[in-house]
């Protein structure tokens, strides 16, 4: 077997797309080479498994007398949004059978948590950016989620 040199600067370079996506961890194959950067992962919970039904498009909650979306309906652009930082599960609860983390109408503080996604079998917190009221939920729990999808807005 020839040896492996690692490329340091290459590393750091994936390093540093982990902390910009924020993702869990980065594997790459070549042949017989793998590489696989990871960032230290913070479990939040242990929740079973959920079977994942087909789910119907989520009509976004208001609390009542909260601002509406901005112009043309577009939720990703409006100045509270929540937006997920990966790919996985959404959950509201820290457990099934728990109460969630936040609910509309909540006040929150930066850096509380307002729910959690389920990556690749680690669960993140999804933290407030700022303080303020929890206005609007746009998903559902136990759903999947996609990197850049509105989640939550915090006014």
């Amino acid at each position: 077997m020839a040896k492996f040199e690692l490329d340091t600067e290459f590393v750091r370079k994936l390093a540093a797309i982990l902390e910009e996506t924020k993702l869990g961890e980065i594997e790459l194959a070549d042949g017989d080479r793998r590489i696989r950067v990871a960032r230290p992962a913070v479990t939040v919970m242990q929740q079973p498994a959920m079977a994942v039904e087909a789910a119907a498009p989520v009509a976004p909650v208001a609390a009542p007398g909260a601002p509406a979306a901005p112009a043309g309906g577009d939720l990703s652009k409006h100045v509270g949004v929540v937006k997920s930082p990966m790919v996985g599960t959404a959950y509201l609860a820290p457990e099934p059978g728990k109460p969630n983390f936040v609910a509309i109408g909540d006040k929150v503080t930066a850096g509380q948590t307002l729910l959690i996604i389920e990556a690749m079998k680690t669960f993140n917190p999804i933290k407030a950016p700022k303080a303020g009221t929890v206005t609007q939920i746009l998903m559902e729990n136990a759903r999947p989620v996609e990197f850049g999808e509105p989640l939550m807005i915090v006014e």
